[in-house]
């Protein structure tokens, strides 16, 4: 049973000198149903300017920005069903690239180091934030999609 599908379109144009000696561009752009348009590239590490545009996002940074992003969005709706006020939530989160247990390239670990200031009368003790960290985390769509070693680091 599904219960959402999600679209993304991606354009690309070549632009280089010689494609099948790739000295092309990887610079490109995602495209969301919403209207929103990202311009994307491969990650500068790995293709290095000119041939990739670090200005734009890679997919490297995107998975780990989705990564925090949907546990955010699930601690807030938590911590918004126990009436706790939050006033702001910062997260410096990053990812490591490796070799994963098949020995291929991959994201193997991401770091999610949120920092959230509470406001009103209710603030969480140690103990309630973990639970709230820990409920995030098993409730969030994309965590549960992939086998990335994911750390909560709270600040």
């Amino acid at each position: 049973m599904t219960m959402g599908s999600y679209r993304a379109t991606i354009s690309w144009f070549n632009s280089g000198p010689d494609f099948t000696g790739g000295k092309y561009s990887r610079a490109h752009q995602w495209h969301f149903e919403g209207g929103q348009s990202v311009n994307a590239t491969a990650a500068p590490g790995i293709v290095p300017a000119p041939w990739s545009e670090p200005a734009n996002v890679d997919p490297e940074q995107a998975f780990v920005a989705a990564l925090a992003s949907c546990h955010m969005l699930f601690f807030l709706h938590f911590a918004a069903r126990q009436a706790l006020a939050v006033e702001s939530y910062h997260d410096d989160a990053d990812g490591v690239m490796g070799k994963n247990d098949a020995g291929k390239q991959a994201i193997i670990q991401v770091t999610l180091r949120p920092r959230i200031t509470f406001s009103g009368p209710a603030v969480p003790d140690p103990e309630v934030l973990d639970q709230l960290h820990h409920a995030a985390h098993e409730h969030c769509f994309i965590a549960n999609s992939v086998t990335t070693r994911i750390l909560i680091e709270p600040r």
